[in-house]
């Protein structure tokens, strides 16, 4: 590796403003606000809703008049 070219690399603590949770990784700033992490994302925690995707797909078979399954 060259010497004085590449960026420092801290020890940072990443801190979700929806849930609270903290935890430490390697980054090049110190400190890191994210929004959703994986503990309170719904496709990771498995709390998806497919409420929507269920009615598109009823409007879709009604308007070409297919059958459901």
């Amino acid at each position: 590796m060259k010497d004085k070219i590449h960026p420092a690399v801290y020890e940072t603590k990443v801190t979700c403003t929806s849930c609270g949770s903290e935890f430490m990784t390697h980054s090049t700033v110190k400190e890191i606000r994210v929004d959703t992490c994986s503990n309170c994302h719904p496709f990771y925690t498995g709390k998806q809703r497919f409420a929507q995707a269920a009615g598109r797909i009823e409007k879709f078979n009604k308007k070409y008049g297919l059958k459901g399954k």
